[in-house]
């Protein structure tokens, strides 16, 4: 009797398996109805810039979705980085680009600058930023040697 209901609560318990694997890549393979933004790259690291350095980047998307994606507006952390972006509705399987500018004048150390793209995609608002690091100008090893070759001369 044991062995009986044993081999039940194991068919039982099976069954289940069976059915929760096959729902699940159906519900993955599900596409997106209205716009989706898909980057490229979310993040780029532009290492290091002299205080006072432009930093340029072009971040590019493409809508993965079924309706047409309009970027209403983008967003910035602070007045130093300025978007140009796909000004258009970009179409279904379509692709569009985000320049950002940021003038690391003013600014010293670590940086993380995000831009938040408003957006008419179905899962809202979404985020790109520029990082890296803002070096005081001049403190390149050559210049720091060179500083020193005249302070010797003098």
């Amino acid at each position: 009797m044991k062995k009986v209901l044993l081999l039940a609560l194991s068919l039982t318990a099976a069954g289940f398996t069976a059915q929760a694997q096959t729902t699940k890549p159906a519900a993955a393979a599900a596409k997106t109805t209205g716009p989706a933004i898909t980057f490229e790259e979310s993040k780029y690291d532009f290492g290091s810039v002299a205080q006072g350095g432009i930093v340029d980047h072009v971040f590019k998307f493409k809508n993965t979705g079924t309706q047409p994606l309009i970027i209403s507006n983008i967003g910035v952390s602070c007045g130093c980085t300025t978007p140009e972006y796909t000004k258009d509705p970009v179409a279904p399987g379509k692709s569009g680009t985000i320049a950002a500018h940021f003038n690391s004048a003013g600014k010293m150390g670590m940086q993380n600058k995000v831009l938040t793209i408003e957006s008419n995609a179905a899962a809202g608002n979404t985020t790109v930023s520029l990082v890296g690091e803002v070096k005081e100008a001049g403190t390149t090893a050559a210049a720091k040697g060179a500083d020193a070759a005249k302070k010797a001369n003098k």
